[in-house]
């Protein structure tokens, strides 16, 4: 862990190191205030002449895969997370790294779950010097602790691209889990008895990475069809026994809540939005993961179906109801970022208006332009927001770092931007005079959305407009930080130590707030 000296605020008026892990960084100017500049970032030339003839790839082990691709200390190991708690691939990479000695690696996974826990005895043991991805559950907590040797960072789905393609990261060594595969490297996660959805998460890891390993438990004949990972790419592939466990994709956070209060949090949610004249036929939205998020989109289809309207695309995660709606025609595209439930799996894999997209598509900032902005609506969770509507998604309240970005800043970006979020959780207020992280700008966040009212954001000057006269229990943003805290009281505000143990990074790779070791 570093201890820096040369600390800068940004135009959001945080304190940002500017020196991390020996790079030089640069703070947050603002939306849309930094423009970058040169080209994008290219692996190394390589020559057929390198490779079989008969095109066969396939090495005996993950292990000689390593091997081969000369891993050594310091390196940078990407993963992807399309499996999310039912990963069985990152975990072993390093195990491997371990055996043979190698030390100081960077991991860079597109994102970590609770599986993902046992990477803490090689941050213990030095194999892995620190971790550029999401550090959720026990790894935040880890990390949270002051006991990472160097300083995390977090991106977005998109910032993870942009870091990519800008050079701003760049990967050694990408290990690319595939429930279907050739022994060209060509590969998808529609088919297969592992099968995932979509691989959009390690696109950027094949095409920027200097060496590829394609890893599956379902090899087949050429061509691996279709490829969602192309084999040009690919310098090895592993065929193991098992690449991950599909029935844990389903996780704590794509569920849908059975709650009373959080389902009514969801149709209040709705309600807002067809009141607002957001929901007309042909409209666009994205409901992120969490369970109050995802049962927004089961209330949508309710007004949907009695209106006798249609959506054009859904973008996000998809999941049973979002399925639903496009085989009951109330929904014309599913624009898949990532597979939330079996069910999505299946969609994706035989209806073809059920679209595998990526990173690059759907959130990449520094492209000419995203299908996140396209959007009419989103709809997203948040850990806190403040009274300037600045919103937080990976801290807590006790300081602690214990969720990832995902797409959420990325989906600011969006025509409407809708947190719907309890007034307090374990009877901590939420609406807080700070966030204890700022991950988004309140000036991009324009609903905040509570069982106990709702408050729209003054620059919403249209928004405020058009809800007049609905019923809805309007109210300011100071009215309901000011309710909570009389019915919660003000709770003791975490202390944290001089030492930054993470940074979280703006959709544009500028720093937008730091994360301090909380001292328990």
């Amino acid at each position: 862990m570093e201890k820096e000296n040369n600390i800068q605020i940004n135009a959001i008026g945080r304190e940002v190191p500017i020196n991390v892990n020996g790079k030089i960084l640069i703070p947050y100017k603002g939306v849309k205030k930094h423009k970058p500049e040169g080209f994008k970032h290219g692996s190394r030339i390589s020559t057929c002449a390198d490779f079989p003839d008969d095109g066969n790839k396939l090495v005996v082990s993950l292990k000689e895969a390593l091997i081969r691709s000369e891993l050594q200390d310091g390196m940078t190991i990407s993963t992807h997370h399309h499996f999310r708690n039912g990963d069985l691939i990152a975990n072993e990479v390093f195990k491997i790294a371990s055996e043979l000695g190698i030390k100081n690696l960077i991991w860079f996974p597109s994102a970590s779950f609770d599986c993902h826990a046992e990477l803490i005895k090689y941050l213990k043991d030095g194999t892995i010097h620190h971790i550029e991805g999401s550090m959720n559950g026990e790894l935040g907590r880890f990390v949270s602790s002051g006991k990472m040797k160097g300083v995390g960072v977090l991106r977005s789905h998109g910032g993870r691209y942009q870091a990519i393609q800008d050079g701003e990261v760049q990967i050694d060594i990408a290990i690319i889990a595939a429930p279907t595969a050739d022994n060209f490297g060509n590969a998808n996660g529609v088919s297969g008895s592992s099968a995932c959805g979509l691989l959009g998460f390690a696109l950027a890891d094949s095409q920027y990475s200097n060496k590829v390993i394609v890893v599956t438990d379902n090899l087949i004949p050429f061509p691996c069809l279709p490829w969602q990972i192309q084999g040009n790419y690919v310098d090895y592939v592993v065929k193991v026994d098992k690449v991950g466990i599909p029935e844990k994709i389903l996780s704590g956070t794509t569920q849908i809540t059975k709650s009373p209060d959080r389902l009514f949090l969801a149709e209040l949610t709705a309600r807002f939005c067809d009141q607002a004249g957001i929901i007309k036929d042909g409209f666009s939205f994205q409901a992120g993961a969490g369970g109050t998020s995802l049962a927004v989109g089961y209330y949508f289809a309710k007004i949907m179906k009695d209106k006798g309207i249609k959506a054009s695309f859904a973008r996000g995660g998809s999941n049973k109801f979002l399925v639903d709606m496009l085989k009951n025609n109330l929904l014309e595209f599913i624009l898949d970022g990532q597979t939330f439930d079996l069910d999505g799996v299946n969609s994706m894999k035989l209806n073809p208006n059920h679209v595998d997209t990526s990173p690059f598509t759907s959130y990449n900032y520094h492209g000419k332009g995203n299908f996140a902005q396209l959007l009419d609506v989103v709809i997203l969770g948040a850990t806190e927001v403040d009274v300037n509507f600045n919103g937080n998604v990976v801290t807590h309240s006790d300081g602690l770092l214990l969720h990832g970005l995902g797409g959420w800043q990325n989906c600011l970006f969006s025509k409407c931007t809708i947190l719907p979020i309890p007034l307090f959780r374990d009877r901590i207020p939420v609406i807080k005079d700070h966030v204890t992280t700022i991950c988004g700008p309140g000036e991009l966040i324009d609903v905040i959305i509570t069982e106990r009212g709702i408050a729209i954001n003054p620059l919403r000057l249209d928004l405020i407009e058009k809800i007049k006269g609905s019923g809805l229990p309007i109210k300011t943003i100071y009215q309901l930080k000011e309710e909570a805290e009389r019915i919660c009281g003000i709770p003791q505000k975490p202390i944290f130590a001089d030492e930054t143990v993470a940074i979280v990074k703006w959709v544009d790779g500028t720093v937008i707030d730091s994360i301090k070791r909380v001292i328990e």
